[in-house]
C-alpha cells in the first residue's frame, strides 16, 4: 500500500509545482514620463486619475524606480524589457551616433541592436503568444507574435506606409478594420495619436488574447517636454491617458481574467530653460572641424547628447594626448557656473553606472539645462531653451524617478516597495508569466499575496 501511495504522492507533488510555474498572461503598459507622485499624489496635485489609483489599492507599487544612464526613453525601455544596463543591452541614447549627420537624426529604432534577452522571448519560451504596440526598439523584434513597431522617418504619410510593411503582415488592415480608422503616423506621438494606437491596442487583445502584450503610450512625455512637468497641459493630458489605461486594463481582464497587468515609465521630468550648446568650445578648441558648408566634416572629440547630459566620444579613444586635452576642457567648462555642468565622469565611472562603453567621459548637467544637439558653427554656449521640460540627468537625480504599479491575480494589494532598481522589472514580469530571465542583473521582486 505504501508503494503505491508513493508514485501517486510524487505524481501530485508535480502536478503542484506545475501549477506553480504555469505561465499567467501579462499585460505592459508604459506611460512615457510618468512621475510616480502624479499617482501616489494625484489628490494634491489635482489630478483625477482614478485607473492609475487603482493600481496602488489593488496592487503592488514602487514609491520610485531608479533608472539607467542616460535617463533616457530608448535606454530606459530597452532596461524595462531586458532587466539589464544600457552597457549590457546596447541601446545607449535614443538616436544613434552620427556626428556626421549621414542617419538624419535616426533613431535605435531596430530590435537587432538589443544585444540582451527581452520579456518577449521570456514570454515565448514560456509558451505564450505575444504581441506589441509602439514600444520602441521593436522593429523585427523576435518572438513577437503580432508587432505594431514603433519608427518613422519624416512625418511624411508614407511613413505609415513604412510602418505597415515593418508590422506583422496583415495585421495593420485587420486592426484598422476592427477599429474602423487607420493607424496613426509612426511620428504622431501626441494625445490623438495615443488615443489611436490604445484603441488598436483594444482591438488587438479582443481579436487575439496575446499571452504577453507591450503597449506604449508616448502622448505624456511630448506635453511635458512642450509645456512642462506639472503644467495645465500635462495633467489634463494624463487625465486623458488614465482612460485609455481603462480601456486597456477592461480588454485585458475580458480576455484574461487571470491576468497580471503592470504599468510602467521611463524616466521622471524636470523643469528646463537654458540649452548648453558643448558643440561651440569643441569647435574651438578643434575638436570638431566644419566644413565650408557649414556641417561637421571631422570631429576627433563629439559631446554626444542624451537630454540632460553628454556621453562625449573619442576617434581616438586610446590616444593619450586627445584624451588629456578633452579632460582639460571639460575641467575648465566645470568650473564656469555658466555652462551649468553638475558632473563630469570617465570611463570607469561611466561603467560602473552601466552607461555608454564608448564614452570616454560623460557629463550630466544640472536641472535646468539641456543638452543641445549640432544645429550650426555659430550658436554660442547657452541660450534660451526653445522647450520646457527634459529628462536624461544622471539617474541618481530624485526628479528622474519612473513609475512601476502592478496588479492582478495573486499580487499583494496596496502593498508599497519602497524605491526599486529598474532592472529588477523585467525578472519580476518573467517570472509572473512564468518565463526566465537569467541574464537579469537584479533578482524579481516579491509580489505575492
Amino acid at each position: 500500500m505504501m508503494r503505491r501511495a508513493l508514485p501517486l504522492a510524487a505524481a501530485l507533488f508535480a502536478a503542484s509545482l506545475a501549477g506553480e510555474a504555469r505561465a499567467a498572461p501579462v499585460l505592459l503598459i508604459s506611460i512615457d514620463g510618468l512621475r510616480p507622485g502624479d499617482v501616489q499624489d494625484a489628490e494634491a496635485r489635482g489630478l483625477k486619475v482614478p485607473n492609475l489609483r487603482r493600481f496602488l489599492a489593488e496592487g503592488t507599487y514602487a514609491t520610485g524606480v531608479v533608472g539607467v544612464l542616460p535617463t533616457l526613453t530608448y535606454p530606459s525601455h530597452t532596461t524595462l524589457i531586458t532587466g539589464v544596463s544600457p552597457a549590457k543591452h546596447g541601446i545607449v541614447n535614443n538616436q544613434s551616433f552620427d556626428p556626421l549627420q549621414i542617419n538624419r537624426g535616426g533613431w535605435f529604432w531596430y530590435a537587432a541592436d538589443v544585444k540582451a534577452r527581452t520579456l518577449w522571448d521570456a514570454a515565448h519560451d514560456a509558451g505564450l503568444t505575444t504581441a506589441n504596440v509602439h514600444w520602441p526598439v521593436s522593429v523585427a523584434a523576435k518572438n513577437v507574435t503580432w508587432n505594431l513597431p514603433q519608427i518613422w522617418i519624416t512625418g511624411h504619410p508614407d511613413d505609415r506606409k513604412l510602418v505597415e510593411a515593418l508590422s506583422t503582415p496583415g495585421l495593420t488592415g485587420e486592426l484598422e478594420q476592427a477599429a474602423a480608422m487607420p493607424y496613426a503616423d509612426g511620428k504622431a506621438e501626441d494625445l490623438p495619436a495615443d488615443v489611436n494606437r490604445a484603441r488598436f491596442g483594444v482591438e488587438l487583445i479582443a481579436k487575439h488574447h496575446p499571452g504577453f502584450m507591450t503597449m506604449y503610450l508616448a502622448a505624456l512625455d511630448h506635453a511635458e517636454h512642450e509645456t512642462g512637468p506639472g503644467s495645465a497641459e500635462s495633467k489634463a493630458t494624463l487625465e486623458r491617458l488614465d482612460g485609455l489605461v481603462g480601456d486597456l486594463v477592461a480588454a485585458e481582464m475580458k480576455a484574461h481574467p487571470d491576468a497580471v497587468i503592470a504599468l510602467v515609465s521611463d524616466h521622471g521630468f524636470a523643469n528646463v530653460d537654458t540649452v548648453v550648446n558643448l558643440y561651440r568650445p569643441f569647435i574651438d578648441a578643434g575638436l570638431v572641424t566644419l566644413g565650408q558648408d557649414g556641417k561637421i566634416a571631422s570631429a576627433d572629440a563629439t559631446p554626444w547628447g542624451s537630454g540632460g547630459s553628454f556621453a562625449i566620444r573619442l576617434a581616438r579613444p586610446d590616444d593619450a594626448a586627445l584624451k588629456a586635452k578633452v579632460k582639460a576642457l571639460l575641467d575648465k567648462l566645470a568650473a564656469d557656473p555658466a555652462t551649468r555642468i553638475d558632473r563630469v565622469i570617465d570611463a570607469a565611472e561611466t561603467a560602473a553606472e552601466g552607461g555608454n562603453p564608448d564614452a570616454t567621459f560623460y557629463v550630466s548637467l544640472k536641472l535646468g539645462a539641456l543638452a543641445g544637439p549640432f544645429v550650426n558653427g555659430t550658436l554660442p554656449l547657452t541660450f534660451p531653451a526653445p522647450i520646457k521640460g527634459m529628462h536624461g540627468y544622471f539617474p541618481a537625480a530624485p526628479e528622474m524617478r519612473s513609475t512601476f504599479m502592478v496588479m492582478g491575480k495573486g499580487i499583494a494589494k496596496a502593498h508599497a516597495l519602497g524605491e526599486i532598481d529598474m532592472r529588477a522589472i523585467a525578472p519580476t514580469l518573467a517570472k509572473a508569466m512564468g518565463g526566465k530571465m537569467p541574464e537579469a542583473e537584479k533578482p524579481a521582486l516579491e509580489l505575492a499575496q
